[in-house]
């Protein structure tokens, strides 16, 4: 049962709670606020008196906007650096650069900011697909040794829903095995 004699939340409130956040997980401005506003709303759906407890929402929720300016200000939260990390990760983890851009919009990083951090050199491209490749057991890492035509369009299709160009998707299917690990191996480094 909720603790409806919990104080309000006011701005350091709201602060601390977005320094314990920010202690365990890497944010976007925006991630950063949806957290902090479901904070307030559930303090509000905890309120018997809905009329009484508005007042203290709406404070909360107008604070939310300066705790995380000063956030950003201080360094603690970069919308920039945060999408660099998350589209290193996601390519080392096989996913494309079309992918990696919509990951990144979706956790509130601005299109033009997701665009470059995902841009990866093609060399970096290839080596992500070939991660996936490795993954699904495709292209050099088939279990069987000469496939169909049905069985080639079958790999190439689960590159291309991963958002790799058919280029890419081609190269990384004909890729020898030693050659495929190679370029994962630099990719990881």
């Amino acid at each position: 049962m909720p603790d409806i004699s919990a104080p309000p939340p006011d701005a350091e409130s709201l602060y601390q709670a977005a320094l314990s956040y920010l202690a365990r997980y890497s944010a976007t401005r925006a991630s950063l606020r949806r957290t902090l506003l479901r904070r307030v709303d559930r303090w509000a759906r905890s309120q018997t008196d809905a009329e009484a407890a508005e007042q203290a929402t709406a404070a909360a929720r107008a604070a939310i906007d300066a705790i995380i300016e000063r956030l950003v200000r201080t360094g603690i939260v970069n919308d920039a650096a945060f999408a660099e990390a998350r589209a290193r990760g996601l390519t080392r983890a096989g996913k494309s650069a079309r992918s990696i851009q919509v990951r990144l919009i979706g956790k509130g990083v601005a299109p033009d900011l997701a665009r470059e951090a995902a841009t990866t050199d093609p060399d970096s491209e290839l080596a992500a697909a070939l991660v996936l490749a490795r993954r699904r057991r495709v292209g050099p890492y088939r279990t069987s040794p000469d496939p169909d035509a049905a069985e080639q369009a079958r790999e190439l299709g689960v590159l291309a829903r991963a958002g790799f160009s058919r280029d890419v998707s081609e190269r990384a299917l004909a890729m020898p095995q030693d050659e495929a690990e190679r370029r994962i191996h630099d990719l990881r480094r």
